[in-house]
Order: structure tokens, then C-alpha cells, then sequence
């Protein structure tokens, strides 16, 4: 309500509340303004301040020197990756097994790798989805049980000394579970009803030949070294295992896939991308070369890699059980985690996410799926 003074008119005091109230308004509209104009500025420069994605000045790889990783052997003999890389330089380490492989990984020491599955799960479960990404598919199939001669089926087990490559590794948690199936309890400090004795692969042909291990479930090549050097024979066939309900591809099972460090992908989508045309390029050749080219190149990148060739009846033995293919059959997974938690590996977790499929499917122009576990 506005005061009126005798002798004073109301009109002129009208005007200069409102002359007053339009000036403190003209006041906060500056003031706002300014405060719009400093937050556009501050994320301006934020944005200058984030650069863009860029390739990688090295990208370190970890692969196995084993069969089920030739993808790896063949990219790096043949020259698939580091020209698909181009100016991003190329390093690699090689392991006996997933955890150890996984363990780098998460250290920083390499950026990607060839690794089994289960070592994967664990790292993804482990780190809630923060740690890796599988970004395609390498190998399938090539895994078995091999015992000595006088082991005739799983009731002759009990009470044996079997080995794995490592704990929590993909062979090791598939040994496990197909025993917990056959009715046997392990445990993972090494007791139960059957010993389960996690050694590296090389060992194990010596432990076996020394009588001092009954059989071990093994990736390519070593079951076939121990059929063909030392005298096991086949338990079990894991590919006899997979019926494909779960895949599609009866007999197929993830042996070997590809994983890159969460981090260096987001930040290095255009390396991660040139990794996958490399490894493209190199499961192609391996599905196309001739037998006689194929043994000689895998051959001379094992004796680079792992220090000694292979017999030409281990490569023919060991390439006959394998698929190589860049399918990482996504729907497999949910019973590889049921695995890993039933064999004490692995902690029950929802692995939605772990899959990133995207650029793998632009790099091949295919359609592959990640079942529902992350992007395609």
C-alpha cells in the first residue's frame, strides 16, 4: 500500500518504486548473466581442456603360447596386427594362464589380451563391470581330459592327482564342475575327493611322464603332447559337453577371446578398432590357409613365443579340435559363471555389460550377439 503526504502527489512516488524496482531487476539480470556467461566459459574450457580420443601411442598385448591362442601367433607372425595398429607400436607378454594374464591387466602392465573366459568373469565381477570388456571371440573348442591308460571312467577318480594350468583359470573351473557333476567334491586349497593340483602346462607333461600326476584337463596343444608324447589317452572331450542350447553351435565352447582394459578402450576406441581388424584378419587366415602353411607359421611363431616348435603330428591332432572364430558365444556365459560359483572361483554377480561387441560388428560387418550381456 503507498503512503500519500499532504501536499505530495501519489503519482511521482509510483514512478520511482517502480524506476527503483526495474533498476534492482536490470542488477540481477546483469548479475545473472554474468554468472551463465562464467559457467559456459568454465565448461568451454573443460571441454578444450578433454582431448579427443586419439590412437595410442603403444597398445601391450598379453597372449598364451598355446594353440588356442593362434589368432595371436598368426597376427603377430604374419603381421596382421602391427599393420592394422600402424603408428601405434606394438608390445607383448605371454602367460601360462588367465589369472596371471588378468592380474597384469588390472596392473596396468599390458592393455589387452587373448585370455579364456572365466578369468574374464572373475575380473568383471570382481571389479563391479569396471575393469574389462570382451570385444570379440578367438577360439573355440580344444580342451580335453586326459588320464593314464588304466583310467577307464570317472569312478576310477577318486583319489587321484589331477592338474589344470591354474586356479580360476577356464580349464580349471571346467575340470571342477564336470567333476562336481560326477558326484566328487573339490576344494580349492587342492583336497576332495580328487586332488586337483593347478601347475603350468609344460610341468604337467613332465609330472604326468614321471608318474607323478594321473591325467589333467588341458587347452590344445598340451592335451595332444600328452596323447602323443606321454601315453594319456581321453576322458572327456569338453566339446562332448556343450550340446549348443546355449550357442547355437553344438559342440562349441569359448576357449580363447579377446579383452581390453575398460579405461584404454574409452580412451582409444580408434587402437581398440585397428586390434580388431588385425584379429579379424588373422581368424580368417587361419580358417583359409592351407594345412602345410598353417603348421609352419604357427610353428615358427611358437618357437618365437614359447621357445621350441611343435611336432607335426601335435598341430594336426591339436588344429582338429579347435574353431577359431570371433563369435565369443555370449550365451555360454551364464553357465560359465554357474561354474565358476559352484566350483568356489568365482562370486555369483550379474554380468550384464561385460560384452562390447560394437566395434567388432562394424569392423566385420556382421551381426554377432551379445545375448543380452552388453552391447552388439
Amino acid at each position: 500500500m503507498i503512503r500519500i503526504v499532504a501536499g505530495e502527489s501519489a503519482v511521482p512516488k509510483r514512478k520511482r518504486a517502480i524506476e527503483a524496482a526495474l533498476a534492482i531487476g536490470l542488477v540481477l539480470l546483469i548479475a545473472a548473466g554474468a554468472v551463465v556467461a562464467s559457467t559456459v566459459s568454465r565448461n568451454t574450457d573443460a571441454a578444450a581442456a578433454t582431448p579427443p580420443p586419439t590412437p595410442a601411442a603403444e597398445l601391450k598385448l598379453g597372449y598364451f603360447g598355446n594353440l588356442t591362442h593362434a589368432p595371436a601367433l598368426v597376427g603377430l607372425k604374419q603381421g596382421f596386427l602391427a599393420k592394422n595398429l600402424g603408428s601405434t607400436a606394438l608390445s607383448t607378454e605371454t602367460f601360462n594362464a588367465g589369472p596371471a594374464a588378468i592380474e597384469a591387466l588390472n596392473a596396468g602392465a599390458i592393455d589387452a589380451a587373448y585370455i579364456g573366459p572365466n578369468p574374464a568373469i572373475n575380473s568383471f565381477v570382481k571389479s563391479k563391470g569396471e575393469s574389462v570388456s570382451i570385444i570379440a571371440g578367438a577360439a573355440a573348442g580344444g580342451a580335453q581330459l586326459v588320464v593314464r591308460p588304466e583310467i577307464n571312467s570317472a569312478a576310477d577318480l577318486k583319489g587321484k592327482t589331477l592338474a589344470s594350468p591354474q586356479l580360476g583359470g577356464t580349464q580349471d573351473v571346467a575340470l571342477r564342475a564336470w567333476l562336481g557333476s560326477q558326484g566328487y567334491k573339490t576344494n580349492v586349497d587342492g583336497s576332495g575327493d580328487v586332488l586337483i593340483n593347478p601347475t603350468e602346462n609344460a610341468q604337467t607333461l613332465k609330472l604326468f611322464q614321471d608318474g607323478k600326476l594321473d591325467g589333467a584337463w588341458l587347452p590344445e596343444p598340451w592335451a595332444s603332447r600328452l596323447v602323443l608324447q606321454a601315453g594319456a589317452k581321453v576322458l572327456v572331450d569338453e566339446k562332448d559337453l556343450w550340446d549348443g542350447s546355449a550357442s547355437g553351435k553344438p559342440g562349441e565352447f569359448p576357449t580363447t577371446i579377446l579383452i581390453v582394459n575398460r579405461t584404454f578402450a574409452a580412451e582409444h576406441p580408434d587402437t581398440v578398432k585397428a586390434l580388431l581388424k588385425g584379429h579379424a584378419e588373422s581368424v580368417a587366415w587361419l580358417n583359409e590357409a592351407p594345412a602345410a602353411e598353417k603348421t609352419a607359421v604357427i610353428n615358427a611363431a611358437l618357437q618365437e613365443s614359447a621357445g621350441a616348435a611343435l611336432p607335426a603330428d601335435v598341430i594336426e591332432r591339436s588344429l582338429a579340435n579347435i574353431v577359431f572364430t570371433v563369435d565369443p558365444l555370449a550365451g555360454t556365459y551364464p553357465k560359465l559363471l554357474k561354474d565358476g560359483v559352484e566350483a568356489g572361483t568365482t562370486k555369483q554377480a550379474d554380468i550384464n555389460g561385460l560384452f562390447d561387441l560394437k566395434a567388432l560388428n562394424e569392423v566385420t560387418g556382421e551381426s554377432i550377439s551379445a545375448a543380452g550381456l552388453g552391447d552388439d
